[in-house]
């Protein structure tokens, strides 16, 4: 059997009354207000650092001007992907064709596509190496098309350490990747016009340059964000009446915030914390930013000594 949680008597099977025998207390409900305090922390605690997390969000997207126009520029290479990147012309008896080459006509093309096919004509000695820089091509764009999705998806982390780093580099293999494939069609035209003269002509369209601007113009704004920076406008929580800078540098201290929480009100608690941290010689310093930016910071030796005569 278990031990009384007041007293430690050991309880026996005769023992089935809700009240312990030896010092009668209630056994269901013995320390039932410490427990749901200390759930109500933990839980006010998990929401202080989301609140911080959901804060560094919000400067992602509308901390400034730069991080709106961030939106857009992160948008623009998504949509200049639908427009057109090449032509082909394709003439001979009864066949009159052009193709308009952007993400539509690849996407439908690579649904459609004979593998088995391609690396035949890839492994051909004369058409093989047009096809294999044709085809190449063809997955830089993909891949440049991954990219830019990936760049506004992440770009909620954009207030993170690593997050303008990350969006330059990801813009930066979009410019590269497009570049490439710009260099790879050009040598499969030359290629393939060489080999069908007067049947096969193609050329670069505007799409594919747009494309390349609008990958350079997403590293550019960065670029000016990094310089200028983001201002994260922290809001101010609580935990029990506690707040949370002096909650969690009590906790770090060693300090039983519990203890001093039992049976006092949320403003009494809060005062007893700073009077123990004022005692452990810790302070807990709000440094001036915007009125709602928070900024922790914990010195060893804050109490203040003024010298004797």
């Amino acid at each position: 059997m278990a031990n009384c949680p007041k007293c430690e008597y050991h309880l026996k099977l005769r023992d089935w009354r809700p009240n312990c025998p030896s010092c009668g207390v209630n056994l269901v409900y013995y320390g039932m207000e410490e427990r749901l305090l200390a759930d109500a922390n933990k839980a006010e605690a998990e929401h202080s650092h989301f609140q911080k997390k959901f804060d560094r969000v919000k400067a992602s997207f509308v901390g400034s001007k730069f991080a709106i126009a961030r939106i857009i520029f992160t948008i623009l290479p998504i949509a200049f992907l639908f427009l057109p990147w090449a032509k082909i012309f394709i003439k001979a008896p009864y066949i009159d064709t052009t193709v308009n080459v952007n993400m539509i006509k690849v996407g439908m093309k690579v649904a459609e596509m004979d593998f088995g096919a391609l690396f035949e004509l890839m492994g051909s000695e004369i058409v093989g190496t047009p096809f294999t820089m044709f085809f190449a091509a063809l997955a830089c764009m993909l891949l440049a098309a991954v990219v830019s999705l990936a760049s506004l998806i992440l770009l909620f982390l954009s207030a993170s350490p690593k997050g303008i780093a990350r969006n330059i580099t990801l813009a930066s293999m979009g410019l590269v990747l497009t570049g490439a494939a710009t260099i790879m069609f050009t040598q499969f035209n030359s290629s393939f016009a060489t080999l069908f003269p007067g049947t096969y002509s193609g050329e670069l369209k505007f799409g594919i340059f747009v494309l390349m601007g609008a990958f350079a113009l997403v590293i550019l704004i960065n670029a000016i964000i990094a310089k200028v920076g983001i201002e994260v406008k922290y809001k101010q929580t609580y935990i029990c009446g506690i707040p949370s800078e002096e909650y969690f540098a009590a906790v770090d201290a060693g300090i039983d915030v519990l203890s001093l929480q039992l049976h006092v009100t949320e403003q009494e608690a809060a005062e007893a914390i700073e009077n123990a941290l004022i005692e452990a010689g810790i302070r807990v310093v709000k440094e001036p930013g915007s009125e709602d930016a928070v900024i922790e910071k914990i010195e060893d030796q804050p109490l203040d000594e003024t010298p004797q005569e």
